[in-house]
Parts: C-alpha cells; structure tokens; sequence
C-alpha cells in the first residue's frame, strides 16, 4: 500500500504537534502509514519540547510503509524550517509551499494514495508572496497545472453526525447574495454527487438544500434570491436524475429527525456549512476536497499557535482525516 502524503501545514502550530503524537501511538490507533513532508531537525526540536522519543528516517515513499513500522519516515524539504511554536514566520513560507506542492506531485505521479495536510496560516504565506485564498484554491491551481484541466474544488466537511458542503466559501457575508447563481450551485452539486458515488459508494445521494435568506425567504417576502435562484438550480438537478430537494430553513434542517433525511446538506455560504458541522463533532471533523483528480482531507480546525508546543493539543481530526484519506483512496 502506498503511503499517504502528509504535508507539515505551518510548522509553527499544532500540526507537528499532532503528527508526533499519532505515531507513536500509530499501534494502538491501527494508524495508516503516512510519509511527513517535513524538515527533520525542526520536528526533533518540536519534539525535544514535548518531551517525546522520536525515530525519524529520512525516507522516501516506496520504503515509507515498511519504515513505518519503527521509525516516522520524512521526505526533508529542500526548504529548512524555523523551530518557532506559537509565532508564525515568514521565513517558513518556501518550505510551507514546497511541502504541499511535493505532496500533490507525489499523489498525481502514484508514489503516495492522497495528499492530507496540516493546518495553514495565510498571513505569513500572503507576506512572502502568495497569491492563493487558501489551501484549497491552491491544491487546485497544482492540479491544473499539471494537467492543463480546469477543476473546481468543492470543499466537503465531513463530521460523525453530518457532512455538509458550502457553495460560496471565504467571502465577506454582503457578497454572499451578489457570488450566488444557479450555475454555481448545479456546478457544486453535480460534483457533490459524483464524488458521493465514487468515492463515498453512496449509490443514490441524497442532497438537502438549503435556503439562503431566514425561512429560506419566506416565499419571496423575506428575500427573492431563494425563489429566483436556488429553487431553479434544484428543478434543473432534480431534472438531470440528482436526488437534490429545497430549499430548506437553515435553522430547522440540522436537528437530529432533520439530519436523517439526507446524506449531505448543501449550504449557501461558509458559516451555514462549518458551525452545524463542528458544533456536532468539533474534535473529529474532516476537511475534505472534492472535485479534484486526487484525494485531499485536512483537520477541520486552523493552526492553534496559543497552544502549540504545549502537550493540550487533540489529535482526533487529524486521526479522522489520516483515516478517512486512507479509506476514500482504497
């Protein structure tokens, strides 16, 4: 089996944190064999500071599964990393950058099964010249470039109680209604439910809609954009054999009885989608790309500086996200 691709996310948070911990407990945990696309003298300091008994083996990704077995094999970045838990660094974009850029070239070529990658900060990557929104947008540029196709990235949150997808992603809330259109939202979903099927083997998806106005607009006297835009999207899904219905209140479609209706909400903008997710299942939530020729998941929680370095730091959702990499790419 070939190994995953864990990118080293920015060094000076928690996801170095979360790394070491998850092997040496990767026995117990049945953890699926990972190649750390990391600096191997950063993660020793990191450890040093934590108090942990590392073996780490320069490695590369035929022999990273049998490695893995004793020794957290790291494919050293060209890129050295500054040791700085809880202060984000400039300096460390380059290898930041070279760390995601190697595992999507190493999954795209068939050395690794999915690319799952540790919590970014922007801020330092914007000061040293990167012009990506995130992680995201990122991975799909890597994508297209190596491929000359155009793909759409669909971000799919995946939690032990729900998963839901936002259609519009990290845009300020006024520009919601104004990036809204059918298209984009027929364009989300037919996605959705590809990888549903496909990666997922959910044979029939089952995609609950929801509104974007409160009370998904009540019929028109609360907003027109639920009427005039999302309604025609659903018609025309339903119309291509897409199991999609809707629009749906956003602030009844989450309960328990609700959630038992469907495989997958559909939310309209980013908060709609995340705060149901992680009010459910914070520590185990799942960050999953849909859309692109490769398999990408990431802990649905950010870099954490306040605690990195610190031994408080939960690894469940990068567990979650390990985990489920390894069961969408077999």
């Amino acid at each position: 089996m070939k190994p995953l691709a864990l990118t080293i996310g920015d060094p000076s948070g928690i996801g170095v944190d979360l790394a070491l911990e998850l092997w040496l407990k990767r026995k117990q945990l049945n953890l699926p064999a990972f190649i750390f696309l990391a600096d191997p003298a950063q993660l020793h300091a990191r450890a040093d500071k934590l108090g942990l008994t590392i073996k780490i083996a320069e490695s590369d990704t035929d022999k990273a599964a049998t490695v893995f077995e004793s020794q957290l094999p790291v494919l050293p970045l060209k890129n050295s990393l500054i040791e700085s838990p809880g202060i984000p660094l400039t300096e460390n974009a380059a290898g930041i950058i070279e760390s995601i850029e190697s595992a999507v070239s190493l999954t795209m070529s068939g050395h690794a099964s999915a690319v799952v990658t540790c919590p970014i900060a922007k801020k330092p990557l914007y000061e040293a010249g990167f012009s990506f929104p995130g992680h995201t947008e990122f991975l799909a540029y890597l994508a297209t470039k190596r491929t000359d196709i155009n793909y759409m990235p669909v971000m799919l949150l995946a939690g032990p109680e729900l998963k839901t997808v936002p259609v519009t992603v990290h845009i300020p809330l006024h520009e919601v209604t104004k990036t809204l259109t059918a298209d984009l939202i027929i364009r989300t979903a037919r996605i959705l439910d590809h990888d549903l099927r496909s990666r997922f083997n959910i044979d029939v998806p089952r995609i609950a809609v929801s509104g974007v106005n409160p009370h998904a607009g009540e019929s028109g006297s609360l907003g027109q954009e639920d009427q005039e835009i999302i309604v025609p999207a659903i018609h025309a899904l339903q119309n291509e054999g897409i199991n999609a219905f809707g629009p749906l209140p956003a602030d009844t479609m989450f309960h328990k009885q609700a959630r038992s209706q469907y495989d997958v909400a559909l939310c309209m903008y980013h908060d709609q989608a995340l705060i149901p997710v992680k009010a459910l299942g914070f520590d185990e939530s799942v960050n999953a790309t849909l859309g692109l020729p490769f398999i990408r998941t990431s802990p649905d929680h950010g870099t954490a500086f306040g605690i990195a370095a610190k031994n408080v730091a939960r690894p469940d959702s990068l567990l979650a996200a390990l985990k489920l990499a390894h069961k969408l790419s077999n």
